[in-house]
């Protein structure tokens, strides 16, 4: 009797201890993805809340600014599950002929309305487009790409599919730069880069800015010969180019009232972009 009971004490403490073990790693896992206080103010609640240019949309949110359209360019937006189920048909009704939808976010989160956002866009007759959230503090820049190939980041010559984008910008987690120094970051980036063309064929897209660009990779010019630039500046006016890029491919001038998007031509190319 003395045995049995002993047993069950046993085996009574070791699940106390497991549930106890779990807990604390699943709060080590939430802590490490804590937004700012900044952060929290565009939004950003919990992990896999950030979005494209959640920083710039600070200044933004009351009015768009006057933005002349240069005499060949696509307009488009992008989306995340900010914006939960789109109207799509609404939106090919006010001129939006091509979108990015948010897939995937570190190696933790996919998007719960990406399917309605990535295949609604398409549906409606616009060419579309995934992209990836980076946290180069989390896993490797091969791990991400993977992960995001894995959850809709895919690419195919269909005339109507984008190759997947990069966002890689200010942490809404921690420290801008995600702790690393300028030539990891760069290493983190060459990483997901490669990883993406070794499985698709295609370069991805880089969203970024000016001032993060400069900040945490010191503003190197280490892919401007290879990817496309999708340049955030809420603005009249993309202005200087992170990195060297000679010109810029997409340009995401506003936030209002969704996130707006220009590419830098005409149909014609933006097709011959998603084509490859």
């Amino acid at each position: 009797m003395k045995s049995a009971l002993f047993t069950g004490a046993a085996v009574t403490l070791g699940l106390l201890l497991a549930s106890i073990g779990s807990a604390q790693a699943n709060a080590e896992s939430t802590g490490s993805h804590q937004p700012t206080p900044q952060a929290r103010q565009h939004g950003i609640e919990k992990a896999g809340d950030a979005y494209m240019g959640w920083v710039q949309n600070t200044t933004t949110k009351s009015a768009a600014p006057a933005v002349m359209a240069p005499a060949a360019s696509v307009e488009g937006i992008d989306v995340s599950s900010h914006q939960g189920n789109v109207n799509w048909a609404g939106q090919w009704s006010a001129g939006k002929r091509f979108a990015y939808t948010k897939a995937t976010e570190g190696n933790y989160y996919t998007n719960p309305y990406f399917a309605q956002q990535y295949n609604g866009s398409y549906n409606v007759g616009m060419i579309r487009g995934a992209y990836h959230f980076a946290t180069p503090n989390d896993s490797s820049g091969a791990n991400q790409a993977t992960y995001f190939l894995a959850h809709g980041g895919g690419w195919s010559r269909d005339g109507r599919t984008l190759p997947g984008a990069l966002d890689i910008e200010y942490n809404p987690y921690g420290a801008t730069c995600y702790g690393l120094s300028q030539a990891s970051m760069v290493a983190w980036i060459r990483d997901f880069l490669n990883t993406y063309k070794a499985r698709t064929g295609r370069d991805p897209v880089i969203y970024t800015n000016l001032d993060w660009w400069s900040q945490c990779t010191g503003n190197s010019t280490a892919f401007n010969s290879t990817n496309p630039l999708w340049v955030a500046r809420y603005a009249s006016a993309p202005g200087t180019l992170p990195g060297g890029w000679p010109f810029h491919t997409i340009w995401q001038y506003s936030s209002t009232p969704i996130d707006q998007d220009r590419f830098n031509g005409d149909q014609s190319r933006l097709v011959a972009l998603a084509n490859g």
